[in-house]
């Protein structure tokens, strides 16, 4: 191995696919990468994942995957959508799960499941009026402190939830502008 690579390997930016069209952050290392059926790769960093997109590619942060499993060769994804912020408890709804083929998933499933869960503090979930709504507190890569993301149930009186999203919030001591997402 050359100096090079030994140098690139150190900074965690040895795994990045040829062509890659992203930027990593200055700290942001790689942990694995993945070739996609049908093209493109799946690039696995400490902040987040890159995906594929029609210009190019976007970092989906730790934070904002709800749920990743992996299926029959394919990560399904779902994405949290910040709707919100109510006093510095962030409202989320899931988007609709996608699904991502690997052609050689080699430990990227693994490094995924690894990263979801381990952003997730605590959950809980709680019901309301017309529902319910789950409560989870998790860490932000690349910042201090969490976040407290609210996912109502479908039917969730709003106004209730809105309530108790933010007496939740002020009882964790979070405030509204530090505790927006991106």
């Amino acid at each position: 191995m050359n100096l090079l690579k030994a140098v690139r390997r150190l900074l965690g930016r040895d795994e990045l696919p040829e062509g890659f069209a992203g930027t990593l952050d200055a700290d942001e290392q790689v942990l694995g990468s993945a070739s996609l059926q049908g093209g493109g790769h799946l690039v696995v960093t400490s902040l987040g994942m890159w995906l594929p997109t029609a210009d190019g590619v976007r970092r989906l942060g730790w934070h904002l995957v709800s749920k990743a499993s992996w299926q029959n060769g394919a990560i399904v994804l779902v994405e949290a959508q910040v709707q919100d912020d109510v006093g510095g408890a962030v409202l989320i709804a899931d988007l609709t799960p996608r699904r991502l083929r690997l052609a050689e998933p080699g430990a990227v499933p693994e490094v995924v499941h690894a990263r979801v869960t381990g952003s997730i503090k605590s959950r809980h979930h709680r019901d309301l009026p017309g529902g319910g709504a789950w409560f989870v507190q998790r860490k932000v890569p690349g910042r201090d402190g969490i976040v407290l993301q609210v996912r109502a149930d479908p039917g969730t009186d709003d106004a209730a939830l809105r309530q108790v999203a933010g007496d939740v919030a002020r009882t964790l001591k979070l405030g509204g502008a530090g505790s927006r997402q991106s």
